[in-house]
């Protein structure tokens, strides 16, 4: 064997020894870290995955956003890296990748520091373990994951805020109108599971005009999404006794659904973008003259004929929200959501859009309604829903009936001041959402029965 063959050896045994190094060093903190999620509550067998073990820690140490962080960066850092090693050619591209990866790196290393920080305080030590940590991983979290002296504070349990007790109850089924008894909606975020909405059952007979109320965060748009079916929840959604759910197709044009921002093309007409939407909407089988005649109608409904032949980005603000109104009109919906149609419209406008909504309301509709501004045109309104994040920032149902029956519940004279009633304190209100849902319950219960 000559020396360039010995040489050759060499080196493929330092890469192996390098390789099996790397693999006892990165077990090794496995276990170490294993054992500090032991004793921090959080799930063991995750210290062995990459990236999402410090996560685990950062969920531990109460720097769940921090974790976050650390693994968008450090995953972006792994596939830069990977993209440099496949395109490294030395051109001015591939000076660009490093200094990107660097870059990124250094960021997931500034957030790895603000999670083992998280970690110090609930160890109660110092935060010059920082160097061990970041130089000595595998020793030191063998150090912390098995000494008997490294133990985490136990929290304050004396008095927590507890979230309100889940009522365990439904509505009965009515046959014409909406019915939702809807027990969880969750959702995976970051390897975990999230409540977004929990135990909220309603029913809103035919006829009805709703205001749904509730902070940012309290799960209103989450809950007509569950209700229309387009993200499913698990829930019981049942409009005129038909199940949506299992329905979704054949009712799906039962369901109009306007959002705050419209997708309408700025260069149609009003009468061919409601032409398109009849074409898309209506029944197959209805004949083009049945087809025009209902055009006509929803143009008259909403005051729309002299502008008809107008292109859509000609138009006030008020008389665009009046056609994306009336493209979901076009089905003959039986329910109709609304998220905040006023948007943008002065007082005097608004309450005419309003006013239409109510008319449509009064032919047997169901309309639901999301506004920011709803004291200006409350009296318009048959009943409100109420939604408040919890104790465990989970929406919850705090009050759905009429409004009068709304104000003497929250002894509050308008929309505005029972909002600020349940909206959490660091969120300027008074924090009350929990004692309402609570109380909710009771009076639910005894208006049933």
């Amino acid at each position: 064997m000559d020396a360039g063959q010995l040489l050759g050896m060499e080196g493929i045994y330092l890469v192996i020894f390098e390789l099996v190094t790397r693999l006892i060093g990165y077990f090794l903190t496995s276990v170490g870290l294993w054992g500090v999620l032991k004793k921090t509550g959080g799930r063991p067998m995750l210290a062995f995955v990459p990236v999402v073990r410090h996560y685990q820690i950062a969920v531990a140490a109460k720097k769940e956003e921090d974790g976050r962080n650390y693994c968008i960066f450090i995953t972006g850092a792994y596939l830069s890296q990977l993209l440099g090693t496949l395109l490294k050619d030395g051109s001015w591209f591939d000076q660009i990748l490093n200094i990107i990866t660097l870059s990124i790196g250094i960021a997931g290393i500034v957030y790895a520091v603000r999670i083992y920080f998280g970690l110090f305080r609930l160890f109660q030590r110092s935060k010059w373990w920082i160097l061990p940590w970041l130089l000595l991983e595998c020793v030191t979290a063998l150090i912390w994951g098995f000494g008997k002296s490294f133990q985490p504070i136990q929290e304050d349990t004396e008095d927590p805020e507890q979230a309100a007790r889940i009522s365990g109850s439904s509505v009965a089924k009515i046959q014409n109108g909406l019915t939702m008894n809807l027990n969880e909606r969750t959702a995976k975020e970051f390897f975990k599971k999230k409540v977004l909405l929990r135990d909220i059952h309603l029913s809103i007979p035919s006829g009805h005009m709703v205001l749904l109320l509730g902070g940012s965060g309290a799960g209103k748009t989450t809950f007509l999404n569950a209700v229309t079916g387009y993200e499913k929840a698990d829930a019981e959604p049942l409009l005129n006794g038909n199940d949506i759910y299992k329905s979704y197709e054949s009712m799906k044009y039962s369901i109009g659904f306007v959002p705050q921002q419209d997708l309408m093309r700025g260069s149609d007409s009003v009468l061919m973008t409601l032409r398109d939407a009849a074409k898309l909407r209506l029944p197959k089988g209805m004949k083009r003259k049945e087809r025009e005649a209902r055009i006509q109608e929803v143009l008259d409904i909403f005051g729309l004929q002299s502008v008809k032949h107008n292109l859509l980005n000609k138009l006030s603000g008020g008389q665009r929200k009046r056609v994306s109104i009336a493209l979901e009109l076009i089905s003959d919906p039986d329910l109709f959501i609304l998220d905040e149609p006023d948007s943008g419209l002065d007082g005097v406008i608004a309450r005419s859009l309003f006013q239409k909504l109510r008319e449509i309301a009064n032919e047997g509709k169901i309309v639901i309604v999301i506004t920011h501004t709803p004291d200006r045109v409350m009296d318009l309104f048959d009943d409100v829903i109420v939604l408040a994040k919890d104790a465990d920032r989970t929406g919850r149902l705090a009050f759905y009936g009429s409004i009068a029956e709304a104000k003497d519940f929250f002894e509050k004279d308008n929309m505005e001041e029972i909002l600020l009633s349940i909206n959490q304190k660091d969120e300027g209100g008074e924090g009350r959402a929990d004692e309402y849902v609570e109380r909710y319950s009771e009076f639910a219960a005894k208006r049933a029965g």
